[in-house]
């Protein structure tokens, strides 16, 4: 051996490839792929990250006191069992490493989030991938695959990146059929998108179930992305597991300032989900409206699209066109769905342009 060798289990994995800003020629794009809000960030937040980045000699908070407290008031929760990451994307990994390893398996469904995968792979545990249910949860899916083996259950809700929804009693009704020794993880990166009667009851099984870990971002409808910041709940034992092995000082003291500001900015959240509803039930329309050329929106609680193209138009070839009308969309031949571009609902200006060319490529195909 000539070199350091790794281990085995991570020459398995595809490194995750983010969405495109740029152009295949190098021009910048208007980003629709990435599933950030259109809108930018509160000014509330904006604000308190500016006052926030006053002193940077000085670690932060390493207990991200204010920003657990703030989270614990707006969703009702206790404070002590909230945990904080870089993004939600860190507290997937600590649960995988908290709770799998070699000779484990982590399961998930059928085009879920690209992270799982990568979750498990890197502790060494197998992944087990489920059949969907017409790019749906299939909770009688995920339940027969479940084996003596299993150690973590994925699930987002909606999910990444169809947009699909598994109601409450079908998340009751999982946990429900998982043993006690399963952790299951909601990841509810979309779920301030959802109206009040759609809630999954998530954090509520969160609230007394041992075994339940449920995961939110700031990325999305708070327009944080680039901060980095994600927060969970679970149990005391569960949270206890996840604090041992995080990253000390994982969230800087601007970011901690500004989650704070943007999780009680419930004026800032409103107006983007109603952009975000408004304008996603208007292009679902025009998608709908282009059936007959074999185009197909699945039904998202998202801010974004799964847009499927079965006709002469293909997927790649549509987002090409959006790419040299100077939009960039998520093609997920990765993903097994290479029949599928994932658009993020953006701007009224630039859902509009968007619709418009969809239509154009295909009427020309």
């Amino acid at each position: 051996m000539t070199h350091p060798a790794p281990k085995e289990w991570i020459l398995g994995i595809s490194a995750y490839v983010p969405g495109k800003a740029m152009s295949d020629d190098g021009r910048p794009l208007i980003k629709l792929s990435a599933n950030e809000n259109p809108l930018g960030t509160s000014a509330a937040a904006h604000s308190a990250l500016v006052a926030a980045s006053a002193d940077l000699a000085t670690y932060p908070d390493p207990a991200a006191t204010k920003l657990r407290e703030a989270i614990a008031r707006v969703h009702g929760l206790d404070p002590a069992r909230v945990v904080y990451g870089t993004g939600s994307d860190e507290l997937l990994h600590l649960a995988a490493s908290g709770y799998a390893g070699p000779g484990d398996e982590v399961l998930y469904v059928r085009y879920g989030f690209a992270v799982y995968d990568i979750a498990a792979r890197r502790v060494g545990a197998t992944p087990v991938v489920a059949p969907d249910a017409d790019y749906a949860t299939d909770v009688d899916a995920l339940l027969a695959h479940v084996t003596e083996r299993t150690k973590v259950v994925f699930l987002a809700n909606p999910n990444n990146p169809t947009g699909t929804m598994t109601p409450r009693a079908e998340i009751a009704r999982l946990h429900a059929g998982l043993r006690p020794d399963i952790l299951l993880v909601l990841d509810q990166a979309y779920a301030e998108y959802l109206d009040a009667d759609e809630d999954d009851g998530g954090l509520e099984l969160a609230k007394t179930a041992p075994n339940v870990l449920v995961t939110r971002t700031f990325s999305k409808i708070h327009g944080l992305a680039a901060e980095r910041i994600g927060w969970g709940y679970a149990s005391a034992d569960v949270v206890d597991i996840l604090h041992r092995i995080r990253g000390p000082f994982n969230v800087t003291t601007a970011g901690q300032a500004a989650a704070a500001a943007a999780v009680q900015d419930m004026a800032w959240v409103e107006a983007s989900r109603a952009h975000n509803s408004r304008w996603r039930a208007w292009l679902a329309g025009e998608v709908t409206a282009l059936s007959n050329h074999g185009l197909r929106a699945v039904p998202s609680k998202a801010n974004f699209l799964l847009i499927l193209f079965d006709g002469r138009l293909s997927a790649q070839a549509a987002m090409q066109g959006l790419m040299d009308e100077g939009f960039a969309t998520r093609w997920l031949a990765g993903q097994d769905l290479a029949n599928g571009l994932r658009i993020t609902i953006g701007t009224e200006e630039q859902v509009r342009a968007v619709a418009a060319k969809l239509r154009a490529m295909a009427e020309a195909a």
